[in-house]
């Protein structure tokens, strides 16, 4: 689907400032629970930070091809024919009222962060027990953990994973987006405060969510 890898990356790009508010505040909270010699050393804190980051997008990756996997069949039961044009009526749709959630105008769509909540129950103690991270591994892991937190931007981009044709498609699809989301997670796990306070400026999310609405009708009206 035209609309797919590239809108991947966007959405994950644009919304950076969600990610700073909820995944942000999780990677500031695991930054500062380092040992204080690693978090004055530039290459260890990377490292850490990396390999948090390493474990999220696994898990987005893994959601998606098991989302691609679901979709495919999906699509050919409800119109083999036309499943391209309503793929990307949906996915267009989608992403345009993501673009409106983060520009503050439709604060509703955070409501689909609770169709994660019963498998979140199940994860969290998981990620809990591997708390304090005092290794690689253990950062690694908990980041698979953090992956299934609950998040509407990442459910979002799940949707439109239904549709790319296939587990592989479905994959790659939310390898760009978690690749989207690295600059905004990893800054906050350096420059916490600042990126934070950046974060809560209306006009910046404003001005990501418009321009995520516009990449969404560019997309529809070459495609169409």
């Amino acid at each position: 689907m035209e609309i797919g890898y590239l809108g991947a990356f966007l959405m994950g790009l644009f919304g950076a400032l969600h990610c700073v508010g909820m995944c942000g505040s999780i990677m500031g909270v695991l930054t500062f629970s380092l040992p204080a010699d690693t978090r004055q050393h530039a290459g260890r804190l990377g490292a850490y930070l990396s390999y948090y980051s390493l474990g999220r997008i696994l898990s987005y990756s893994l959601a998606g091809a098991l989302a691609g996997a679901f979709g495919s069949g999906l699509l050919l039961s409800i119109s083999p024919r036309y499943g391209h044009t309503l793929l990307l009526l949906f996915a267009t749709t989608l992403m345009i009222a993501v673009g409106f959630y983060l520009a503050g105008w439709f604060p509703g769509f955070a409501q689909i962060e609770k169709a994660g909540a019963p498998i979140w129950k199940k994860l969290e103690p998981l990620g809990r027990k591997l708390l304090p991270v005092t290794s690689p591994w253990q950062a690694l892991s908990y980041g698979l953990v953090w992956g299934w937190l609950p998040c509407g931007l990442v459910y979002s981009a799940l949707f439109i994973a239904l549709g790319q044709g296939g587990w592989i498609q479905g994959a790659v699809f939310m390898l760009l987006f978690g690749i989207g989301t690295l600059p905004a997670v990893m800054a906050t796990g350096i420059f916490a405060g600042q990126i934070l306070r950046f974060s809560h400026n209306p006009r910046m999310r404003m001005i990501a969510g418009l321009l995520l609405i516009v990449f969404a009708l560019t997309g529809l009206i070459i495609n169409w």
